[in-house]
């Protein structure tokens, strides 16, 4: 039998990583990948940079806070904010006053090993990488607070694009910054530097305009709101996403409770608090836009340029919150009316509402440019003596227009311009009681194209020889004209021109009732002569502007031009007077309850493209214009100034005082004399003139009557001339 031979035992295989020369292969390429790597690394962390392509802190070295732009603030006379000017609403404040729940939510939120890292956080790129290879993209950032502040401080030559040569530069000014400042430092720069949504930058833009309140003042769930923002600001803004804002402040929450800031009970107690914002208007900036980008083009901008809107200035408007918002009220519900039908048989005809044309707008996302189709208006009001401006409202709609019609129209003033007229008559001498012919011209102006001109008064009516008084509070147009030319074009047009007139004004008798365009502020100012018996006051919008360390840079100085001495103003006033208590404003001032001292002038043009009507109480100026800007008519008919206009004017006035005291009446000079005078002739009265037209008026001395009524006599008692 033949014998097995016996198993051979075969050797065990080796593995490939137990073969010594194949292990040293892979240890060799491996620290030649991990060099190459490292090189790379190196070589683009070195690079990254050259020729200058990182921004440098020497920017910030040395100056602190100061790097960071900041808008100007404008303020009310009263301090209150109404504006601010700049491309970034800022606010810079120390670390101290900003509170510690604040610091905590954003670092809980944005870098929880800030006050451990030296501006890289080396954990969280890990965790970046491992979170991007899982989704296969850059889904997730690991920018520090440092690394956030050099992108925000430097975003020209640091760009927002998801790159790595971005990260990089950010990285690299990160580690500069914090070899530079201590944590605190850094700290406050971020939380002044940070996007929080709704033109807000820094926390306490961000607390003002969700809040109204300092970013000192906020609680822990408010600062929580804040520090949501960052990642997303405006898709999580807690205005127009309030829920998104809250689910993503309840996860601020408890990172804060995670970290030890917060007490499990705490974090549910702030969880619970309800978001509640600001719906005060001055935190968005919207008060009074064309008054404040009135200031900004014409005076602001061309004296401190760059620093207007980066340097942080401080500016102290005259602005009168209260005055503002009513006259914005009174205004609006008065053009509300017009278009409501109120003054035309409960029909606008032909026209486009303003709430039409807004849906329709809206509708069509049409931009509609400078000028727009539905009815406008504007509204000045001046402190007299001083000629601060205390309300302005130069449109209805600034987002729609930013066409100032204050300040920037030229409109036919209408009959407002009588005044000046009168004013040049009473400086010329005439008494207020001299005959005036109300009838129509004859012969007829041949005007400059060689037509005829025959004005007439609105009603269609004449009234023959009435006296100068009587003619200007029933503002009575050929009377005027007549008084006009007799004086001269030449002469009316320095008068004018004394109450601060600039526009052109051709010598033609049509001035004489305001047909040729004037600007609205100008014309409300001309008034403030009246008021102030005698001085005109230009208008002032600036008291003084600051920088931000509170030095003063610019203080206006109120500008005062003698017109006319008191006497004859006062004459003027009293004849002013008598437009609200028995002429074309009756109706709609003292009838409506309005019985306080005060004077003004009602105006329309011919075509009803312009009403007005400007008053004035010794202490305040106020005028209104109602129109459209392109030639169309108000309405069909009837539109006049006192009508239409007036009313809005006494809506303004009357709240103005129901919140300070009444203005006392003007003292008349001790100068000037009273007689009574029959007014259907001018002469001194007599026991035998009718008592209908037997009326005490005042005289500057040496314009007085002095020959009895030869009309009324013995022999005609009764008899009209």
């Amino acid at each position: 039998m033949a014998s097995i031979p016996a198993p051979v035992s075969l050797p065990s295989p080796v593995t490939w990583w137990q073969n010594p020369k194949t292990r040293a292969r892979l240890i060799a390429a491996a620290v030649l990948a991990a060099a190459y790597l490292l090189g790379l690394a190196y070589g683009s962390w070195t690079r990254v940079c050259a020729g200058e392509h990182c921004p440098s802190i020497s920017r910030l070295i040395g100056t602190g806070d100061n790097v960071q732009m900041q808008t100007s603030k404008v303020f009310a006379a009263d301090g209150r904010l109404i504006s601010e000017l700049g491309l970034e609403r800022r606010t810079v404040l120390p670390l101290t006053e900003i509170p510690l729940p604040v610091r905590q939510a954003f670092v809980a939120t944005e870098d929880k090993r800030f006050y451990s890292h030296h501006g890289i956080d080396y954990w969280r790129i890990l965790g970046a990488i491992k979170n991007d290879v899982l989704s296969m993209g850059f889904a997730q950032g690991f920018s520090t607070i440092t690394m956030q502040l050099a992108r925000n401080i430097f975003p020209e030559e640091i760009s927002r694009e998801k790159t790595l040569t971005r990260k990089l530069k950010e990285a690299r000014v990160a580690v500069e910054i914090e070899r530079n400042f201590p944590k605190d430092t850094i700290l406050q720069l971020y939380l002044n530097q940070i996007n929080l949504g709704a033109g807000a930058h820094g926390v306490e833009a961000a607390a003002q305009i969700y809040f109204g309140k300092h970013a000192r003042q906020l609680n822990v769930a408010e600062a929580a709101t804040l520090a949501a923002l960052p990642k997303l600001p405006a898709f999580y803004n807690p205005r127009t996403h309030p829920e998104r804002n809250v689910r993503r402040r309840n996860v601020v929450l408890e990172l804060m409770r995670d970290q030890g800031f917060l007490a499990p009970e705490e974090c549910e107690l702030w969880q619970a608090y309800p978001l509640v914002l600001t719906t005060n208007r001055t935190n968005y900036g919207d008060v009074a836009p064309y008054f404040v980008e009135w200031l900004r083009s014409t005076q602001l901008d061309a004296r401190f340029g760059r620093d207007l809107y980066e340097g942080g200035l401080r500016i102290y408007t005259t602005l009168d919150l209260e005055m503002q918002e009513a006259a914005e009220r009174a205004l609006q519900s008065q053009l509300d009316a017009i278009e409501a039908g109120v003054y035309s048989n409960g029909k606008f005809p032909g026209r486009t509402t303003y709430r039409e044309y807004i849906e329709s707008s809206k509708a069509s996302g049409e931009d509609h440019g400078l000028y727009t189709p539905y009815l406008q208006g504007a509204l000045v009001a001046l402190e007299a003596s001083t000629g601060y401006i205390r309300a302005m409202i130069g449109g209805r709609d600034f987002d729609d227009s930013k066409y100032n019609r204050a300040t920037q129209a030229i409109r036919q003033p209408g009959s407002t311009f009588k005044p000046f007229v009168y004013s040049a008559a009473v400086r010329a001498g005439h008494p207020v009681t001299e005959i005036l012919d109300d009838s129509p011209l004859n012969p007829p102006v041949i005007q400059l194209d060689s037509t005829l001109w025959q004005p007439k008064d609105d009603d269609d009516t004449t009234l023959g020889m009435i006296p100068m008084r009587e003619a200007l509070y029933l503002s009575r147009n050929l009377a005027t004209i007549k008084l006009g030319m007799g004086l001269g074009q030449e002469t009316v047009i320095g008068e004018a021109r004394r109450y601060g007139i600039t526009t052109p004004l051709p010598p033609y008798p049509s001035i004489h009732i305001g047909a040729k365009g004037v600007k609205p502020m100008e014309m409300i100012a001309a008034y403030t002569a009246f008021a102030t018996l005698g001085t005109r006051s230009e208008p002032i919008g600036i008291l003084r502007v600051e920088d931000r360390q509170g030095n003063i840079l610019w203080k206006s100085e109120p500008r005062r031009d003698e017109v006319m001495d008191p006497e004859h103003t006062w004459l003027m006033v009293d004849m002013m007077k008598d437009v609200i208590r028995r002429g074309t404003a009756f109706t709609a001032v003292w009838k409506a309850g309005f019985t306080l001292p005060a004077a003004g002038k009602t105006g329309t043009t011919d075509d009803y493209t312009d009403a007005w009507f400007i008053g004035y109480t010794p202490e305040l100026v106020a005028g209104m214009w109602v129109g459209y800007d392109i030639q169309q008519r108000i309405l069909e008919h009837n539109a006049g100034g006192g009508r239409i206009v007036a009313p809005a004017w006494t809506a303004f006035m009357r709240d103005v005082y129901d919140r300070r005291p009444p203005p006392p009446d003007w003292e008349r000079p001790d100068s000037l004399i009273t007689r009574e005078v029959d007014w259907s002739n001018g002469y001194l009265a007599t026991a035998f003139c009718p008592q209908d037209v037997r009326h005490w008026d005042w005289f500057y001395p040496g314009t007085e009557p002095s020959q009895a009524c030869p009309v009324h006599t013995p022999f005609n008692i009764g008899v009209s001339p």
